[in-house]
């Protein structure tokens, strides 16, 4: 940590903050200037914080020199994470798209849905069985008779299941019907008590990103998950809300290259959710693949007219597959496959 000292601050100031990181068990470097004096927190800073010393008498500001999200960090795992589901890499050479109904509705919609989205091409099958909404109102979700639609319809062809776990009280009904993957939906990427839950069992996590959450605040949600234990993360940016009203969300294309720099782990992106509108998603999944995503997770209903869920959004079966084969040249291009 780096603690800068105010112009004019006095020698006992100097030694105050010198005392704190010395009682804190590290070292100091001092460094004083013609202005100003910086001094230098030698050793494990994690034990420091920035509000230890800015309160303090002549302390201008403090800044931290290591990045607070450790096991996510890139600094500490160079080499790319790639996350396995029952097989299917995450990461890597090979982009995943994920894609499924956004509710689970009936048996009949599931076994639609899966024989589209396997014969897109698709190794993965989502579909919300718990479903948070903005209103009271809207429809929640079939809940654990989802589950059951969900699974039912993903074993008989033989892929695995996605679906956004809302609740930690229910974690242990997803272990039951053995959910392959875990998703946090944005508005639970700050729930600190999920997410430590969910870093205690064995199970990959998708981390959407929070309606308004900065890189920053990502990335530490997803430290709270690896520090339980569980590090299979995959970080799915999905759009932040600004101003604009012509489409539901702003796809963060520029998150993409910053978090493959800041950490191994891989990056999806979900356009459905991003613009709001099937007629944006392919646009963004492609410039999603350009930017450098592992992978998509997008909306697709045999029959969006009639879904009980974000109908705007979600593609036709033919509508993916065609999607599919556009993705493919661009992922070879790429030096990828799909």
């Amino acid at each position: 940590m780096i603690i800068v000292m105010a112009r004019g601050a006095s020698d006992a100031d100097i030694a105050a903050v010198v005392e704190k990181i010395r009682v804190a068990g590290l070292t100091e470097h001092v460094s004083s200037g013609t202005e100003r004096t910086i001094i230098g927190a030698v050793g494990d800073e994690r034990v420091l914080t920035a509000d230890m010393f800015e309160p303090m008498s002549g302390v201008e500001r403090a800044m931290r020199v290591v990045k607070e999200y450790r096991i996510v960090s890139r600094e500490v795992h160079p080499d790319n994470t790639v996350v396995s589901v029952r097989g299917v890499p995450i990461g890597g050479k090979t982009i995943q798209v994920i894609a499924g109904p956004s509710s689970v509705e009936t048996p009949e919609q599931m076994a639609a849905s899966t024989r589209s989205v396997s014969a897109a091409g698709c190794r993965l099958l989502r579909g919300g069985a718990f479903k948070p909404r903005s209103s009271p109102y809207s429809f929640q979700g079939l809940g654990v008779e989802g589950l059951e639609y969900l699974q039912q319809a993903a074993r008989a062809a033989g892929l695995p299941v996605v679906t956004e776990l809302t609740d930690v009280r229910l974690l242990d009904t997803f272990l039951e019907y053995d959910v392959d993957v875990i998703q946090i939906g944005a508005r639970n990427m700050q729930n600190s008590d999920l997410l430590k839950e969910v870093g205690r069992v064995n199970k990959p996590v998708i981390l959407t990103r929070g309606l308004s959450a900065t890189v920053n605040e990502w990335l530490m949600a997803a430290e709270y998950i690896a520090a339980g234990g569980n590090h299979n993360i995959v970080f799915c940016e999905r759009g932040v809300r600004g101003f604009e009203t012509a489409y539901r969300n702003m796809l963060d294309v520029t998150a993409i290259p910053i978090l493959k720099r800041e950490t191994h782990l891989p990056v999806i992106v979900d356009p459905s959710h991003a613009g709001g509108k099937a007629w944006l998603v392919p646009a963004l999944a492609k410039a999603a693949i350009a930017a450098g995503a592992d992978g998509l997770l997008i909306d697709v209903h045999p029959n969006p007219s009639e879904a009980w869920c974000d109908a705007d959004q979600a593609l036709t079966p033919s509508e993916l597959a065609t999607l599919m084969r556009e993705l493919a040249p661009l992922a070879e291009a790429l030096g990828r496959t799909l």
